[in-house]
């Protein structure tokens, strides 16, 4: 999965924060599909998701959002709608 920014600030804080709670992950530049303000982009494995978005909400990081790869290219990912176990709300 890809969290894209719209400021640097932002990307390296959550950078920042993601490393200090020890989530594996990469700095890439943000896909040109994704319009996002900023060029760099978090690449985390899917499995941190929950993780990911329990810090981004605690720490209020701003994002531009959580994408997925898929064969037809990046897919938002509706992260705002899960809950603290990582499931959709009803």
């Amino acid at each position: 999965m890809l969290a894209a920014f719209d400021s640097t600030q932002q990307a390296l804080r959550a950078e920042m924060l993601f490393e200090y709670m020890g989530i594996e992950i990469d700095i890439r530049p943000t896909p040109k599909e994704i319009t996002a303000g900023c060029a760099i982009s978090i690449d985390f494995p899917d499995e941190s998701l929950e993780e990911i978005v329990n810090i981004i909400r605690q720490e209020q990081v701003e994002i531009r959002g959580i994408y997925i790869l898929t064969e037809q290219g990046y897919e938002p990912v509706a992260w705002e709608n899960l809950n603290a176990a990582g499931r959709a709300d009803e």
